[in-house]
C-alpha cells in the first residue's frame, strides 16, 4: 500500500504559518521525507549496520525524535536480543501513529514510546542514541548540553548517529548545494509553489549548522572519535563514538 502522498503545501497559502509537526503533516510524514530529504533511506540502513554492530545486551538504545518509527523499527530489526528500544516524540499525532507502526512489529528487542521533549529525556545506560534529522528543530543555544547529556548517558564504547541538515560557508557552494536540493524535489514531483511553501514554513523552525560546527559540538560534548560517515547534497550524518 502506497505511503498517502504530501499535498501539504500543493495550493497557495494566504500566510504561511510556522512548520509544525501536526496531524497534517504526521499523516503524509513517509512520503514527505522520503521525497524531500536525499539519502534518507541509506540513513535508515546504516542505522541497521550500527545496531548490529554497536547494540549491547542489557542496554537502552534511545530514537530521540523517531516520528512515525522508521528509525526505531530498523533498531528493533537488528538488534541483539535483551535490547530495549525508547522513542521519543513531542509531536502527539507522531507518537500515536508511531506505536500503532511499531505494534505492528513482532521483532525480540522490547520498547516503549514516549510523547516528550527529548530535552527532558534521561538517558542512561545506552549502546546507541539516534538524533535523525532531530537536533535542526532544537533552539540552536541549547544543542551543545543536549549532545553533552547523551555523551554522558552512553556507555563507554556507544555511539551517537546524528543525520542533519547542514549549511556551507562557501555561498557558491551553498547556492548550488540549495538548487540541488529544489532539483531533486521536483524530480520526486513537488512543484515550485511547494518548495517555497514550505522552505517559508521551515524558516526559523528548522536552522541547519555547518559539519565543521557539528563535529566540533560533537567531540566537545566528550566524543572521542567523531565521523562523517555520509553526505548527500546538503545533508549529512556524523558517527560519534564514546
Amino acid at each position: 500500500m502506497a505511503n498517502p502522498k504530501d499535498e501539504v503545501y500543493s495550493r497557495p497559502m494566504p500566510s504561511i504559518e510556522a512548520f509544525r509537526f501536526d496531524q497534517s503533516v504526521a499523516d503524509v510524514f513517509q512520503d514527505m521525507i522520503e521525497r524531500s530529504v536525499p539519502g534518507y533511506g541509506l540513513v535508515l540502513q546504516l542505522i541497521g549496520v550500527l545496531a548490529e554492530k554497536y547494540g549491547q545486551p542489557g542496554t537502552r538504545v534511545y530514537d530521540l525524535g523517531c516520528s512515525l518509527g522508521a528509525s526505531t523499527l530498523q533498531l528493533r530489526r537488528h538488534l541483539p536480543d535483551g535490547c530495549h528500544v525508547v522513542g521519543v516524540d513531542n509531536s502527539e499525532a507522531m507518537v500515536s501513529r508511531c506505536t500503532a507502526n511499531l505494534s505492528r512489529d513482532h521483532s525480540a528487542a522490547s520498547y516503549e514510546i514516549l510523547l516528550e521533549d527529548l530535552r527532558e529525556t534521561n538517558i542512561e545506560n545506552a549502546s546507541i542514541v539516534i538524533l535523525n534529522f532531530t537536533l535542526q528543530f532544537v533552539p540552536d543555544e541549547e544543542r551543545k548540553n543536549i549532545l553533552a547529556r547523551i555523551c554522558e548517558g552512553l556507555n563507554v564504547g556507544g555511539i551517537l548517529l546524528l543525520a542533519e541538515k547542514v549549511k556551507f560557508e562557501n555561498s557558491s557552494e551553498q547556492a548550488l548545494m540549495t538548487t540541488l536540493h529544489h532539483d531533486f524535489k521536483k524530480q520526486h514531483g513537488y512543484s515550485d509553489l511547494e518548495i517555497s511553501q514550505k522552505r517559508a514554513a521551515l524558516e526559523n523552525v528548522l536552522i541547519p549548522n555547518t559539519e565543521e560546527q557539528h563535529r566540533q559540538r560533537m567531540h566537545d560534548a566528550g566524543f572521542s572519535v567523531v565521523e562523517q560517515c555520509m553526505r548527500c547534497l546538503n545533508f549529512s550524518t556524523f558517527l560519534g563514538i564514546k
